[in-house]
């Protein structure tokens, strides 16, 4: 028993130890973990540490064979320093080579690069910030606009879906947006005006009333009827396109006016059914509108 136990003493300077006084005379004690280290040790940021527990405080990368950096009292692999001291300058890392990019850098799949690290795909030359990206490949812009590839109006990049074409140019769906709300149109209506695009709400406010026939601003005298306002030529019955004015009989029918001779040609079901619409519809929303009782 006691040759056995021999077997884990261990000496120093001449003196023989058992294992666990060793370790409490001599062994540095880890500054993550707190326990004895037997073995390699990595003398660090006046600790000692065992390798596997003298890691990145941003990342957690094992730093015992990479190397660190001291950053504000921390020990940073040197990606995550230089991350660090480009956020304090403003300024992007290149995920290539882990360094500061001074210039203006290449964005690809929202991450920052030096153009010099990436080529065209299709001619091979080196890349700018022009670069553009298709199908998860990046080409120089003039390769790219042989390709016929449309570009967004708003973000500059390659609209591979559906495409709005306003404004004398291109636009992802999303991007096409009023320019007062900054709500995405998604297939609506919209309203130029000075080279740009505004829903018929803010266009409304901004400059004054739209036909709600013909879309265009109405220059003249307005016709406001049915709650809406009309040019006074494009406000005529929605059946026989005779022009009307506020002085005729009408009924509304679909949100458009509808003269009386139309009217009487209705089959007397759908005409029962506007007369009860009429009853129940405001007299001053409609103070021009034909009397269904009469009709």
């Amino acid at each position: 028993m006691r040759a056995s136990s021999l077997s884990f003493c261990s000496q120093f300077e001449g003196r023989k130890y058992c294992e666990h006084d060793f370790q409490m005379l001599f062994a540095p004690c880890c500054g993550e973990c707190g326990e004895f280290i037997i073995g390699r040790v990595i003398k660090a940021m006046n600790n000692n540490w065992h390798p596997e527990c003298f890691r990145c405080e941003l990342c957690d990368v094992a730093l015992a064979d990479l190397g660190f950096v001291k950053n504000a009292g921390r020990h940073l692999c040197r990606p995550c320093h230089n991350r660090e001291k480009a956020k304090g300058l403003g300024k992007y890392i290149c995920q290539k080579c882990h360094l500061i990019i001074d210039e203006q850098p290449l964005m690809f799949r929202n991450d920052s690069y030096h153009p010099d690290h990436f080529n065209c795909t299709h001619c091979g030359k080196e890349l700018t910030a022009e670069a553009r990206e298709l199908k998860g490949e990046l080409y120089c812009l003039p390769c790219h606009d042989k390709m016929g590839i449309p570009i967004c109006g708003a973000c500059r990049r390659p609209i591979e879906g559906r495409v709005v074409n306003a404004l004398g140019k291109q636009w992802h769906v999303e991007h096409f947006v009023c320019a007062k709300c900054e709500k995405p149109f998604l297939g609506h209506r919209h309203y130029e005006k000075k080279g740009l695009a505004y829903c018929e709400t803010h266009y409304n406010q901004l400059f004054g009333d739209v036909c709600y026939n013909c879309s265009h601003v109405i220059e003249g005298d307005v016709v406001s009827a049915l709650n809406k306002a009309w040019c006074v030529n494009c406000f005529s019955c929605s059946t026989c396109n005779i022009k009307l004015t506020l002085k005729n009989k009408f009924v509304e029918f679909d949100m458009k006016p509808v003269c009386k001779k139309c009217y009487e040609k209705f089959p007397l079901e759908l005409k029962k059914r506007l007369k009860k619409l009429s009853e129940l519809a405001s007299k001053k929303a409609h103070p021009k509108a034909l009397d269904l009782n009469s009709a």
